[in-house]
């Protein structure tokens, strides 16, 4: 085998991405619970991927503290995805199926929080695909330090599997860049959602489809 294992990201590639507004919703929540009632749409808009400085900012000009934003938030981002997976908003890509066959160990990544990631697997049955471990990140504001495309949690997945050469599976920059930084291969997927977009760094395969994963091992 070429590959000794394949980990992948989650939003984009296994399921669809969480739908935009019900993340802003999610914010809105989050400021209503630390007493702000109107956000600026700016602030609403960075808090969907915020860095930590950016946090820090933003809580200092509300008179909040920043963990306390964070955690609200984050909160009710798991939230809000939990009810968009059982109302069948947020679903999985038909071409998973295809990955139940596949001859290695199989594990995911993400950049999503940790609780959605366990919900995601629970819900669609992951496990039984053969996923293995499952990372999301800590609903922290570390966490937010550790995502993609710091690759922190590819290399604990990783380090669990006990592989030497496994291949990423990635919908986007970061994806590209966390891969990179870990000296292992990348497969960037095509999905509808990425239609224009641009990747700075050129992955080691691109794919239409997780289907045509079974050729690349």
């Amino acid at each position: 085998m070429r590959y000794d294992a394949v980990v992948f990201d989650n939003d984009g590639v296994l399921t669809t991405p969480t739908d935009h507004d019900a993340l802003r919703r999610a914010i809105h929540t989050a400021f209503d619970d630390v007493g702000v009632s109107s956000p600026a749409d700016d602030h609403v808009d960075t808090l969907l991927s915020p860095t930590v400085d950016a946090l820090h900012e933003i809580a200092a000009g509300h008179g909040v503290e920043a963990t306390a934003l964070w955690e609200a938030r984050e909160r009710a981002a798991i939230e809000v995805q939990a009810e968009e997976i059982r109302a069948g908003r947020k679903t999985l890509y038909d071409d998973v199926d295809s990955l139940e066959s596949l001859p290695v160990p199989r594990a995911i990544v993400s950049n999503n929080q940790h609780e959605t990631i366990e919900a995601i697997v629970d819900h669609f049955g992951l496990d039984e695909y053969g996923f293995d471990p499952w990372y999301g990140r800590e609903p922290t504001v570390d966490g937010i330090e550790r995502k993609k495309p710091t690759p922190y949690y590819l290399e604990r997945a990783i380090d669990e599997m006990g592989v030497e050469n496994p291949l990423y599976v990635g919908d986007s920059r970061v994806d590209i860049t966390a891969a990179n930084a870990c000296e292992i291969d990348s497969a960037y997927i095509h999905r509808p959602h990425r239609e224009g977009y641009e990747l700075p760094e050129r992955p080691t395969h691109e794919i239409e489809s997780l289907e045509e994963l079974r050729t690349l091992l």
